[in-house]
């Protein structure tokens, strides 16, 4: 990362590169993010379409999900040999041929199918981008180019949920989908124009075992890959099941008013952008905590038959959760040792996990008892969550010392 004399090489805030990388990757996040979650809006119509219950219509999502996790371990290996910026690259161009046919396909099996290696060939970019992220961007600018990054995947899941469902609504789901994919192609493109080399070469790296054991021994990463899972999980279960809850009484909307709630992303965006400001004066694990705590809060309004309470408590779940995300992606390099190209993977993969394994126990909990079960559910993930935090944090001196960098 240095040059011949000793200087970093990587892009200060503000710099010209600087901003052609943030411009990059946030229209790769958005594209990719667009593609993963534009199902989730249309949900109910898949079901009725395919003739599937409510918890099968989820694997819609679940399967890219799967794809995700499954593939970004590879994909970081890969990058270690071949280059971050070719690897997304290959991953990017290669997810936007299979997003465009994906709508296309008449059969339920097949469909999920494709969605599968939709999420192998997006997990390029889950995996590689914080990673080239640090690669690129100086230390110092490090917090606020990885909270642009999140922004874009925010925007791009609040945009795909809602055009699809939107365009559904006035046609069916296959040109809602279609939408989102000629939308994703077109940010796809920019980022391929656009994204700049990082500042460090290709290299070998530890082997892809070693790697990740390495890992799994560092209790602080393997806090961090728990917090993906239950979080994410949980935020996912919620928003795949509401959209079914509104649209029976008391609320009765239609699916692309349902579709409006999305429109809680926008808290999400904001929060994942200024939340490392506020760890200036809370400790990243205290904030991280506090966030945990305000989904909880956020997550109960949910249960009111009002819906601008409704809508109230999506707003703060859904802030909290990104603002909770944020801190993490940026913890994970911080707490890594040996194997460090493989700590964002490990932690992206217990983010995909958990939205596909508890996005579908969530389903189980919709069907047995209702929203009120599934809020349970998830109020359940997000307090282990915030407990695993804080009794890391308490092992290792506190949460003022746990990620004091000084020590």
């Amino acid at each position: 990362m240095a040059g011949a004399d000793g200087e970093d090489l990587r892009a200060e805030a503000g710099s010209p590169r600087y901003r052609r990388a943030l411009i990059a990757l946030f229209c790769a996040g958005l594209a990719t993010f667009a593609q993963m979650y534009s199902p989730q809006g249309i949900l109910p119509d898949l079901a009725r379409d395919f003739g599937i219950s409510a918890g099968q219509s989820s694997w819609a999502v679940g399967a890219a999900t799967i794809g995700v996790a499954i593939g970004v371990l590879p994909w970081a290996r890969l990058s270690d040999r071949i280059g971050r910026v070719r690897a997304m690259r290959i991953a990017m161009a290669s997810a936007m041929v299979v997003g465009l046919a994906t709508p296309f396909i008449p059969s339920f099996a097949w469909f999920i199918a494709a969605r599968f290696t939709e999420g192998l060939l997006l997990a390029g970019l889950a995996a590689i981008a914080v990673t080239a992220i640090g690669e690129t961007v100086h230390p110092r600018a490090l917090g606020s180019a990885v909270g642009t990054y999140i922004a874009g995947t925010t925007i791009g899941g609040l945009v795909g949920r809602i055009l699809a469902a939107v365009v559904a609504d006035h046609g069916d789901w296959r040109w809602g989908m279609s939408t989102v994919a000629v939308l994703a192609a077109a940010a796809t493109v920019v980022f391929l124009v656009r994204i700049p080399p990082t500042a460090v070469p290709a290299r070998g790296g530890l082997p892809i075992l070693a790697a990740t054991l390495a890992n799994l021994r560092t209790p602080g990463v393997m806090v961090l890959v728990a917090q993906a899972f239950l979080l994410m999980g949980g935020f996912v279960a919620t928003y795949n099941y509401l959209a079914f809850r509104l649209q029976h009484e008391p609320f009765g909307l239609s699916l692309a008013q349902t579709a409006w709630i999305f429109l809680a992303y926008l808290a999400g965006a904001a929060s994942s952008r200024w939340v490392w400001g506020v760890t200036r004066r809370i400790p990243p694990t205290g904030t991280l905590v506090g966030c945990a705590g305000i989904m909880l809060a956020g997550l109960a309004l949910t249960l009111s038959s009002v819906l601008p309470v409704v809508v109230v408590g999506l707003v703060l779940f859904t802030g909290a959760f990104f603002a909770a995300h944020t801190i993490a992606s940026g913890l994970i390099n911080r707490r890594a040792g040996a194997g460090r190209s493989l700590a964002p993977p490990l932690y992206n993969l217990g983010y995909y996990a958990g939205s596909s394994v508890l996005g579908w126990l969530g389903g189980l909990a919709f069907g047995a008892g209702g929203w009120w079960a599934t809020v349970g559910f998830v109020a359940a993930a997000t307090a282990l969550a915030a407990f695993i935090a804080w009794w890391y944090a308490r092992s290792r001196g506190g949460i003022a010392a746990v990620d004091d960098p000084r020590r």
